[in-house]
């Protein structure tokens, strides 16, 4: 390469990352995943519309495999482990067993419906079986759910990658010779030993940051980026689930006090949106739409029995043991998005040779973008028609500013609904649990500062800074007092959502 087209290959990648960022945001006012957008991108790029040829599978699978590893370790450093403390083991289950019998259901509808043979229909379940984590990261933390079904939801999503790509993995080798046994062990080796490798650099992350003076403050989100790579690369050379480890190590970084954690939190989701943008880039130029007309009606069946079959029966196993409420269930059973995962999934058996397995591909990619257009935008009136998302609620905004990350605070807001007894309340009489504080109202489009005697209104937008600590008992209070007014202790009314 001349250093001529170095440079319009810069140019065509810098070209493409911003008109990237400028669908993603059509697509937030859209209330469509940017997934579709930015597969769109690639399509539009590719060999059917700007003529640039990409069908190197092999490059995709590796670069696919490298963007989820960052995507999930984005995942980990961005969850609070208080979200998700009281729902592991739902969660596990859900990423376990619930792929399991997702995979199984999906492949007997396969080969029944579809003629497909066992290796194929049994490759089809398991590329389909896990939901996916950037899908579910970036439409979810926008919807204003309860805290324990947001939690559950991506916890589900950052753990059963790696069940999922074990079984690929697996359901890839030609010929297929697979003994329960010999499969059983092999994928608690390669759980057991991920997430090992993960608590263990995660650990050893966290220790080394808190006691190391780095002369730089930028230099504080690459280092706790590269204990998750170091995680990732580890548990994938010593065959392991590198996908596990890495969200592990994620996990554990953010959670365990690690300095200028918003800071780290920016540089993740930034690179997390370019790992984004590449990876769904790089499989919308994979695939060629003139060759995906014969398998709609394929894409579409097995879609179905996915959506209606397979995620319910998975969540009702899996949760059968714990005291989960329907309605949470009913969302989970169709909150289970799919997303850029199975796409870069269905790569590997191209790969590994197996004959026939490009028409899965082309089912997959068709099926992804059915159905991401069908569940992603119908989330929130889903959530609304169950009854999940409380009037009062509140919900995260991310900032960038020093004193909050130095004070560790947290800034919520909440829009005072009609039939909220906030109403006429002063900001006084609110008592909210100290150190939390209402900076700012925003009434009728004007900004302005509370004195403790000003009453709050219908229609009002609160912002309240609070602490990780005080953030649920500011919950509690702002939810009962919009029940009962001033006076809801004295009616037994403090808050609980439950």
């Amino acid at each position: 390469m001349t250093l001529h087209q170095l440079y319009l290959v810069v140019l065509a990648g810098a070209l493409i990352l911003l008109a990237s960022v400028a669908a993603t945001r059509f697509a937030t006012r859209l209330g469509l995943p940017t997934l579709l957008l930015f597969l769109a991108v690639g399509i539009i790029v590719g060999e059917d519309g700007l003529g640039l040829q990409f069908d190197n599978y092999e490059l995709a699978d590796h670069l696919g495999t490298v963007a989820l590893a960052i995507i999930l370790i984005e995942g980990g450093l961005t969850t609070k482990f208080s979200d998700i403390r009281r729902v592991l083991a739902p969660a596990g289950v859900l990423a376990t067993v619930g792929v399991a019998v997702s995979m199984i259901v999906t492949a007997v509808g396969a080969h029944l419906l579809l003629g497909l043979d066992w290796q194929l229909a049994l490759l089809l379940g398991a590329i389909l079986s896990s939901t996916d984590a950037a899908a579910v990261f970036s439409v979810l933390r926008v919807v204003p759910l309860p805290r324990r079904l947001v939690g559950l939801l991506e916890a589900e999503s950052g753990f059963n990658d790696a069940p999922a790509v074990i079984l690929v993995l697996l359901f890839s080798t030609t010929p297929l010779e697979l003994t329960p046994v010999h499969t059983l062990l092999t994928v608690l080796y390669e759980l057991a030993a991920g997430a090992a490798i993960g608590a263990a650099c995660g650990f050893a992350g966290s220790f080394a940051l808190r006691r190391i003076a780095l002369p730089a403050s930028g230099l504080y989100p690459l280092a706790t980026f590269g204990f998750g790579l170091v995680a990732f690369a580890t548990a994938g050379a010593a065959h392991a689930s590198g996908f596990l480890a890495s969200y592990v190590a994620g996990l554990i970084l953010a959670n365990t006090g690690l300095p200028h954690r918003s800071a780290t939190r920016s540089f993740a989701e930034g690179l997390a949106w370019l790992a984004q943008i590449g990876l769904f880039v790089l499989l919308g130029l994979l695939v060629d739409p003139s060759d995906l007309v014969d398998d709609v009606l394929p894409a579409i069946v097995v879609g179905l029995v996915l959506l209606l079959f397979a995620r319910p029966l998975s969540v009702l196993v899996s949760l059968a043991g714990f005291r989960i409420p329907w309605r949470e269930q009913a969302f989970l059973s169709w909150a289970g998005l799919r997303g850029a995962v199975p796409i870069v999934f269905a790569t590997f058996p191209i790969v590994g040779g197996v004959p026939g397995s490009e028409r899965l591909l082309n089912i997959v990619f068709v099926l992804v973008v059915v159905f991401t257009l069908i569940q992603g935008p119908s989330l929130p009136l889903v959530a609304n028609w169950l009854r999940l998302i409380p009037k009062e609620a509140t919900r995260e905004i991310q900032v960038e500013a020093a004193p909050l990350d130095v004070l560790d605070a947290e800034l919520l807001t909440m829009t005072v609904q009609d039939s909220s007894r906030l109403h006429n309340v002063s900001v006084l009489e609110l008592r909210l649990p100290d150190p939390a504080v209402i900076p700012l109202i925003i009434r009728n489009g004007q900004a302005f500062v509370p004195q403790p005697d000003t009453r709050i209104a219908v229609g009002d937008e609160l912002l309240i800074v609070t602490t990780p600590r005080a953030r649920a008992a500011t919950e509690r209070r702002l939810r009962a007092v919009s029940r009962r007014g001033k006076l809801a202790h004295w009616f037994n009314e403090y808050g609980n959502t439950d």
